[in-house]
């Protein structure tokens, strides 16, 4: 589907599940930075996973001269025409605006974030993969509740926060264990999280929060820049890291989404 915002354009493919004249969830998968609307999907697999459970799946890729990438600040124009194309599909197709989700990968997870920061009033619930953060000018209009799964020897986006720690020359910040903790003030969560091991390589961090409100963090010990799960040939380990079988995160992202409606 072409689409003209009002400052952006682009294009957005979307993967509509049989069952679509009842009100259906949507989830908006965000690429990475160098990425396209293919890649994404394939790495993913949002899009087949929706069509056997029950969602709509939008995968939104802008005109844009040069590198794909998302702008991702306080007054995106990107994010505004992300925005756009939730309304376009709303008004085109029949959407449960109370299940509207939007997840994304390194540069897509920066912009979910921003996404949950600026967009809450229509977005229940976020799900960042390699590149959770936290902005000081984030003060969304209700907590929105976030699952967020990283690497801990992600070699592009660094899970310790430190900048250059990976062969890729990593993005620096701060530690993705702060960025969730900053998250669970915001939603009203309190204490330190529970830890719990789910696999050999994979541990749960997860918040005591108010009812309805959630943020679990996945940390994939010794695993790379890569969604958890994939089975796609185009990240190769040597760029990358290493990834785990251990979870799916497309399931897992599934699971909380469902559970997470939008209740104010």
């Amino acid at each position: 589907m072409q689409f003209e915002g009002t400052e952006r354009s682009g294009e957005y493919r979307q993967h509509v599940p049989a069952g679509a004249n009842r009100p259906l969830p949507v989830v908006i998968a965000l690429h990475g930075f160098l990425e396209n609307i293919a890649i994404s999907d394939l790495g993913s697999g949002m899009g087949d996973f929706g069509y056997r459970n029950g969602f709509i799946t939008i995968t939104p890729q802008l005109d844009r001269l040069g590198l794909a990438q998302w702008e991702y600040g306080p007054d995106s124009a990107d994010l505004t025409w992300v925005s756009e194309v939730l309304t376009n599909v709303e008004s085109s197709l029949c959407v449960d605006t109370r299940r509207v989700y939007v997840t994304g990968l390194s540069m897509g997870a920066f912009a979910a974030s921003s996404i949950g920061c600026r967009f809450a009033d229509r977005v229940a619930a976020i799900a960042p993969v390699a590149g959770l953060r936290d902005f000081s000018w984030c003060t969304p209009s209700r907590p929105v509740p976030v699952i967020a799964f990283h690497g801990t020897d992600d070699p592009i986006v660094s899970y310790d926060g430190q900048a250059g720690s990976g062969s890729a020359g990593g993005v620096g910040g701060s530690p993705v264990t702060d960025n969730a903790a900053a998250w669970a003030r915001r939603d009203g969560c309190t204490g330190t999280p529970v830890r719990t091991t789910i696999a050999a390589d994979v541990v749960l961090d997860r918040y005591s929060c108010p009812s309805g409100m959630d943020v679990q963090l996945y940390s994939v010990l010794g695993g790379g820049h890569i969604w958890p799960g994939s089975d796609s040939p185009l990240y190769p380990e040597f760029i990358v890291g290493s990834n785990t079988d251990s979870i799916n995160a497309t399931a897992l992202i599934w699971d909380f989404f469902r559970t997470h409606p939008m209740n104010t």
